[in-house]
């Protein structure tokens, strides 16, 4: 299996402008989401890339993409239909072939260096990581982080084995879309993961061409209802789908300072890092110190 396409999603009402925004990069190079993103799709071995946008976005999308924009075919979800219909909107571009998928609203932020896990994270990315483990064990593979209880009602969740003599790989057994943690707590425990977290799905997977097919009958079937991660949950039933646990952050830009903290945790994985800690230290020390002035003004 080779992956030489990549789907990204970006469709959403509360998310079609987000990948527009501009962020400065590892090197502090000013990019755009979209630009970023697509740094990350071709440092694989992906050739060709589709992004799904809503109707009238092309212009700025192809803007947002500079010099990659070649490499780019834009699709239109014709009507805000959900995630699922967002990925199946995509369809005439996989065609027959498997595919590397990412979500428009969230940043990827390498932990450079070594990972806990001891290997060498320099120079890799996580959809090469990604990549790799899909070619290698020819199935569909999502990457997957440990997440606390508090958290994975955002997020789908899986459950499932990790495989006898991996690091980081798992059989997944079943796949629930924001789980309460009393659902998690019955039915996605993991052995091996400090109480209190489950794997959550990180944004970024490679997914077969019979994904699209078995989103192709649950659109006839019940086109109101169509979930990614129902399709996913059957996809583990029926085939070999796995779980790559990754180390690296996700950074989700439509929560509350998301981009501020995407922004934040790029810069001080980056090049200026050091600059970035002393105005953060600087900022810090101004307000301490006009603090206790506030509170006098206050009283």
């Amino acid at each position: 299996m080779k992956v030489r396409k990549a789907v990204i999603t970006a469709a959403g009402p509360k998310q079609r402008t987000l990948p527009l925004q501009t962020l400065t990069d590892h090197d502090g190079l000013e990019k755009t989401v979209l630009r970023v993103l697509l740094d990350e799709v071709f440092s694989t071995e992906v050739e060709e890339a589709c992004v799904v946008i809503a109707p009238g976005d092309e212009a700025p999308y192809r803007q947002a993409a500079g010099d990659l924009a070649g490499r780019v075919r834009f699709i239109e979800q014709t009507e805000p239909s959900g995630y699922a219909h967002a990925v199946f909107s995509a369809r005439p571009f996989t065609g027959e072939d498997p595919f590397l998928h990412l979500v428009g609203d969230h940043v990827y932020v390498e932990n450079r260096g070594v990972d806990n896990r001891g290997g060498d994270r320099q120079g890799t990315s996580c959809a090469r990581r990604l990549t790799r483990v899909a070619e290698q064990e020819e199935c569909a593979v999502s990457l997957v982080q440990p997440t606390r209880e508090s958290q994975i009602g955002h997020f789908g969740t899986i459950g499932g084995q990790q495989i006898a003599g991996s690091n980081g790989l798992y059989r997944i057994e079943v796949v629930v879309e924001k789980p309460t943690p009393t659902e998690a707590e019955q039915n996605l425990v993991v052995a091996g993961l400090r109480a209190g977290h489950y794997l959550c799905f990180f944004g970024m997977h490679v997914f077969p061409p019979v994904v699209m097919e078995m989103l192709a009958r649950e659109m006839r079937e019940t086109p109101q209802h169509v979930s990614l991660s129902l399709v996913l949950d059957r996809l583990a039933k029926q085939e070999q789908y796995l779980a790559f646990e990754e180390t690296a952050r996700r950074y989700d830009l439509g929560d509350r300072y998301g981009l501020l903290t995407a922004q934040l945790a790029l810069a001080l994985s980056g090049v200026d890092r050091a600059e970035v800690l002393g105005r953060l230290v600087e900022l810090l020390a101004v307000r301490a110190q006009d603090a206790p002035n506030g509170a006098g003004r206050d009283e």
